[in-house]
């Protein structure tokens, strides 16, 4: 791992710099996994880089009441969409009785929206007994991801190897003993936001995530 500041051009440039080091880790026959949006730029270079296939995994946050940047929680998309909640969060911000359950029904709009636009009528590819490769452009806090790898876990993954270009080494530290590995690029002493550690961070469309997921079927990564 290696821990000096690092700046990436765009999510192409680190996914391009990130694959490089996970073909050194990545299990057999690797199923990709990015999170959208973000993370499927960074996700595409991995996946063709390892000839492997390319899907999406959508999460959705359950922001605070008032303060929706601040996670109790998240919903996974999956065979049946799963809610993780962050019991210490909720305890903290006590939401008002019936908030979690119509946030979460707003989110699983959201993700049968966003299912239908990157699928269409296409199966997903089943992350169940397959090696996942797990992707995002970044780590803050960790909430989104450590949701993802939970419902990665309980949909019976055989192993789980997480990459992202940069996160705070706190935040590595808490979730290395929930993967099988991990390839983080730059760990940073003081991290701020993810966005300082590239000079293009525009959000990512829609239409790019679409095109992407088009370019990875085009090509045959996603034949496995």
């Amino acid at each position: 791992m290696f821990t000096g500041p690092v700046l990436f051009e765009d999510r192409a440039d680190a996914g391009r710099r990130l694959a490089q080091a996970v073909a050194v880790e990545a299990p057999p026959e690797p199923l990709v996994m990015g999170l959208p949006r973000g993370g499927v730029p960074v996700a595409f270079e991995i996946a063709m880089h390892l000839h492997a296939p390319l899907e999406v995994l959508i999460v959705r946050k359950i922001g605070a009441p008032g303060h929706l940047e601040f996670g109790l929680g998240a919903l996974v998309d999956g065979e049946k969409a799963e809610l993780v909640l962050n019991r210490g969060a909720v305890r903290l911000v006590r939401p008002p009785r019936g908030y979690i359950a119509a946030e979460t029904e707003r989110q699983r709009a959201e993700i049968a929206r966003r299912r239908v636009l990157y699928l269409g009528d296409r199966e997903p590819h089943s992350p169940r007994d397959r090696n996942v490769v797990l992707v995002d452009d970044g780590i803050a806090t960790g909430g989104t991801i450590r949701a993802a790898i939970q419902a990665l876990r309980r949909a019976g993954v055989r192993s789980l190897l997480l990459a992202v270009p940069v996160a705070p080494a706190s935040a590595i530290a808490s979730l290395r003993s929930s993967v099988d590995g991990i390839v983080c690029l730059s760990t940073p002493a003081f991290f701020r936001a993810v966005g300082l550690h590239y000079r293009d961070f525009e959000q990512t469309s829609d239409a790019e995530v679409m095109t992407l997921i088009g370019k990875a079927r085009a090509d045959r990564c996603d034949g496995a």
